[in-house]
Parts: structure tokens; sequence; C-alpha cells
């Protein structure tokens, strides 16, 4: 929905003849319109405008006639202000709607008629308030007409304060912090004040995960969509399996729910709204319904209808929601940080009280501390805090900034414009120094009542639990980005860049010397055995070759067998980051990969082990 609003010192409009056939009866009052000291909003009603985004734009009407000091308001239908106008029925009823909101607001209202050729005349005063142009879209309709929540708009109006905390828990503006010493601190405090969120040029993990293979957008689907090649595809799937395990084996129990709900579920719809994230939409059966965007009311539907008790809590609830969608602005949707389509590892913990849910928030960010150590990423920590929340609990903000170890970014807001009242991010520093968070916990005080969910207290009453939102993770796509961006930035400062050993798509290559080591490399690639991911190069390459394209896929250990090997039963290995070679039993060779990468899932690359037999993706 489109407004060019005008403040006048008077507009005259006479309807002269009907544009539409759908035009409107006139009223008496219609065919002769006056009104002085008015606001004039030119409306264009556009494809997909819903009364939620009236409600919004009268907001917005009510908001500039206040600033200019006028009661009253012609609300003006002018549909030639878009190119994409709503039909006409659905046009005639919002601009019905919107003239009954602004009266509902107290002003003296008229409409100018709908459907019909106007001539008018109008004086516009000079002032730098007379004239605003404004499309209710970014705050309240994505793109295409999908519904956003009203949280987001909540959000953009909120006022925050950022701080930097230190280890010891005293607080220092971020204007007056001494950042010397902590360069990716600055860089993470700037970006979250200024918000600065579009790429002026592609960041360094998208070249990488082109060049290895890893992971394509898709054509043929919308922005945002991918598809994941086998290494990628492995990469990502020992990302979810160790989540997946770290949470079971904290005590969360599986359950798996659909990835699309009806909009007009009570529970859900006042949900959306609390919720700061925009919908794909979905007609089936004249209803409408949405993609999820996460597994919370997947997870809170199913605890509504179960009973459990104060014995129970806390109470975890775990899902890999592959997949969950948010129609991102299509000028944010970048390589893997941020996708309209996403994997996400979500669980939900039921606590019987608020000393509970900070018990087990200090005990979930431990997690989410051992999950970025996993990928071996470094990261800058980010609390959010509604202002009178840390004036309650100081002293346990310090607590959780000396468990960080190092100066973290503070920032409180004056209102609650989601559903929780504090939650702590990871956030990780990109090539082009950008910031995307990864793990997360949140403390929700709303869905409890929201979607009726209870348990039953020592006393035998009934209490509605608070409730935490953990990704301990953070989206999977968004790991392999980090990875893939810390390692760019290590090669471009001269570096060697290297996976983590245990998500390394192949962690051992053997390449014979010539072909007649072939067999004896075959024999030991066969003979390798355990939890170890190893091929073979067995291309009529030159050696030189085939051990530069394996430095370029960042394999840890290469294994080079000439005659010498192949009659000792010893290798020559070549250790990534190490330019010596050292002779080794290869059974030493194995138990050592498996001895560092013990804690993590294994699972074999679905490429054929012989590197004459592959294809390029490229």
């Amino acid at each position: 929905m489109i407004t060019l609003a005008l403040h006048v010192d008077y507009i005259k409009v006479k309807p002269i003849e009907k544009a539409i056939e759908q035009a409107e009866k006139l009223t008496d009052e219609m065919k002769d319109l006056h009104m002085e000291e008015a606001l004039v909003p030119l409306i264009a009603i556009e494809e997909g405008d819903t009364e939620q985004v009236a409600k919004s734009m009268a907001d917005l009407i009510e908001e500039h006639a206040r600033k200019v000091n006028t009661n009253n308001v012609m609300v003006y239908p002018y549909v030639h202000l878009t190119e994409k106008p709503a039909n006409p029925t659905l046009a005639y009823e919002l601009t019905l709607k919107l003239e009954q909101l602004m009266l509902a607001k107290n002003f003296t209202v008229k409409r100018a008629p709908f459907g019909w050729y106007k001539s008018f005349e109008l004086r516009v005063k000079g002032h730098p308030l007379s004239e605003l142009s404004k499309r209710i879209g970014e705050k309240d309709v994505k793109e295409g007409g999908d519904i956003v929540s009203q949280s987001i708009a909540q959000e953009s109006q909120t006022k925050s304060q950022f701080f930097i905390m230190t280890p010891d828990g005293n607080l220092t503006p971020v204007k007056d912090f001494n950042f010397s010493k902590h360069r990716n601190l600055e860089i993470f405090a700037n970006y979250e004040i200024k918000k600065s969120r579009v790429y002026e040029r592609d960041p360094e993990h998208i070249s990488l995960m082109k060049e290895h293979e890893l992971v394509q957008p898709e054509p043929g689907s919308d922005v945002g969509n991918l598809r994941w090649l086998p290494k990628g595809r492995l990469i990502k799937k020992l990302l979810e399996r160790h989540v997946t395990d770290v949470c079971i084996g904290e005590g969360a129990v599986e359950v798996e729910t659909p990835i699309m709900y009806d909009f007009q579920h009570p529970a859900l719809e006042k949900y959306l709204n609390r919720f700061p994230s925009r919908q794909y939409v979905v007609a089936s059966d004249k209803k409408k319904f949405f993609l999820r965007f996460a597994a919370c009311f997947g997870q809170f539907l199913i605890a509504s209808t179960s009973t459990f008790s104060y014995k129970s809590l806390p109470l975890r609830m775990f899902e890999l929601s592959r997949y969950s969608f948010r129609r991102e602005q299509s000028g944010e949707v970048a390589g893997l940080r941020r996708l309209r389509a996403f994997t996400m590892p979500d669980m939900h913990t039921m606590t019987a009280d608020l000393e509970q849910a900070k018990q087990d928030f200090f005990k979930q960010m431990e997690i989410s501390q051992t999950m970025m150590s996993d990928i071996e990423c470094e990261y800058e920590t980010a609390f959010r805090i509604l202002t009178e929340w840390y004036d309650q609990n100081k002293e346990w903000y310090a607590q959780l900034a000396k468990k960080i170890g190092k100066p973290v970014l503070i920032e409180m807001f004056d209102r609650r414009y989601a559903y929780f009242i504090t939650k702590f991010e990871f956030n990780v520093v990109d090539s082009l120094d950008k910031c995307t968070a990864l793990s997360t916990v949140q403390i929700d005080v709303e869905n409890a009542e929201r979607f009726d969910i209870s348990y039953v207290a020592q006393d035998g009453t009934k209490k509605r639990p608070f409730i935490l939102h953990a990704s301990v993770s953070g989206a999977i796509e968004r790991q392999v980005y980090a990875i893939l961006e810390k390692q760019g930035m290590i090669r471009t400062k001269g570096g060697v860049p290297q996976y983590p050993l245990w998500l390394s798509p192949t962690q051992v290559r053997v390449i014979p010397v010539s072909e007649d080591q072939l067999d004896y490399a075959r024999a030991l690639v066969h003979n390798m055995k355990g939890k170890v991911r190893v091929d073979l190069d067995d291309r009529n390459e030159s050696l030189g070759k085939r051990i530069r394209e394996a430095e370029k896929e960042w394999i840890p250990y290469i294994i080079v067998v000439g005659k010498e090997e192949a009659v000792s039963g010893k290798v020559t290995v070549r250790k990534r980051g190490n330019k010596e070679q050292f002779k080794m039993d290869p059974v030493e060779l194995s138990a050592e990969i498996q001895e560092k990468t013990a804690r993590f899932p294994f699972d074999e690359m679905s490429l054929p082990k012989e590197m004459s037999k592959r294809y390029s993706f490229i």
C-alpha cells in the first residue's frame, strides 16, 4: 500500500465520470467535497495488501496528522501511484477499512469516491512535513504481499542502548570503550548499531563453496534455496548429527513436526505477530497456510496436549527442522549467511520458574560455547536484554560475562517487542566485516500462556512454565558459512586453510608415485579400516599436480606411495600445515585420526574412492 500524504490549506473534489464498472454509488456529500486545514493521503492499494496493512497505514497517517497538528483527514483513493494495483473489490474494501480506522482514531474524515474520474483543486502548505511518500511493505508486508509480524514493526520502533560489559561485570557505553585490543568486537558493535545488512560484494565463502563443490544456489527455486553436492552434503550431515547427538545427550526428547501451519489457528495467529520473521504463504482448499520459520509452534502444540509435572522439569524437546523458511528481504540473501530455506536445530525447554530458566540458560550457553569450539570458529557475544529485566538481574549477567571470559556487547531495549525478555547470541565476523548470529538461547515469557502449556506443581496446582528457545549451534548452513569465512580469511592472509578434521570430506588421500604402486595403494585404501575417510588419486597425472590438487582441497593427510613404501609397509605422510614429511605406519595414522575425531559423528562420503571415476559438478 502506497501513500502520498499532503498537508493542505484546502482541497476541493468533484467526481466527473465512472472510471470502472465497480465504481461506488455517490452520496450527496461526495458530489462536491471540500475540506480545509487537512491531511490528504492519496492511497494506492496493491496486490497482496491485507487488513493488517491497512492498520499499519492508518497508524502512519495518524502519526503524520499529529505531527502537522490537524484533525481533518481526506482519504483519497489514487491507483496511479502503483504498477501493481489490487483488484477493485479488494481495493474498495481496504479503502473503506482505512476510512473506518481513521474514524476510530477520532479524526474528522471524508473520503473521495472510489472508481471515479475526479477533478480536484488543492493548495499544499510549504513546510518540511507537508509532503510524505511511503510504501507499507518493509515493516508489515514482504515482497509479493507476504504477511510480516507486528513484532518486526515494533522492533524498528524500539529504542536500544548499547554497552560493553567486561568479564568483571562492569558496563561501559560503546562510545567510551577502548577497542584497541578487541577489533572484532568493535566491528560487531558498529554493525549492530548501524544495522547495515546488505553486502556490496560477495564474501569469501561464496567462492569457496563453489571451488570446493560443496553447495550451489538452486536456479529452479526461489532465491535463498540451495542444492547440496556430495562433499557439502557430508559436512552438513555431520553437523546435523553432531548437534542432534549433543541435544539428546542433554536429555532432550526428539520429535518431528509439520512444515506447514494454518494461519487461522488461534494460538498460531497470535504467535505470528510476536515472532520477528516474514513468512511464505501457501493456499490450499480456500485456506491460507504458512511455512514454518522455526520448530517453535510445532513443539508448543505438542506440549499443550502433554501431561507433565514439576518432576519432569526442565523438560527439553528437540527437532532438527529441515527445512525452516523465512522470506528474507532479497537484498540481504547472500550465500550461506542469510537464506530463505535453512536447517535449524531447535530445542525448547520447559522450566518451572525464572530461577530454573536462568540455570538452564547458563548451562545451554556453556553447551553453545563447546559447539563453537567444535567448528573451530571465534565469536563475539551479545546479550540482548529488556532494561527492566537487567536491573533485576545484574549479578547474573556478571556471572555470564565472567564465563564468556572477554568483553561482550550488551543491547538494552526499552520495551519488549517480541516474546523474550533476554537472549544471548554468538556472532562471527566475516571477511567483509558483516556479523552473523549462530548459537542463541532466549527466555520466553509469553508462549506458555498463548499455547495453554501447563505443568502440575508440587502442591497439585497447574502452573505455566517459562520456556527457553535454543539453537545451540545456529542454522547448519551458517555453521558452514562460518567455517568457510574463517578459512578464507586465513588463506587471504597467506595462511593454510583447513576444515576441522572431523568435517574434512577426505581425511586421507593416497597418491601412488607411478602405476607400479597402484595395486599397493588400492590395498592401502582398502586396509585403512575404521572411521577414516580415505580416497585414492589413481589418475594419469604428474605427482606434483596430484599433490597440488589435494592441497587445494585442504586434505589434512596426503600419503605418497613409492617403491620404498611399497616394500617397507611404511608410508610417507604430508600433514597439512606442516612442510615436513614423515614416515608412519598406516595403522598408526588411522588410529591418530580416530582418536582426534572420537567424540564426533562419522560417515563415509558418497563419491567413488578412485579419483579417476569422479566427475565435476561445475
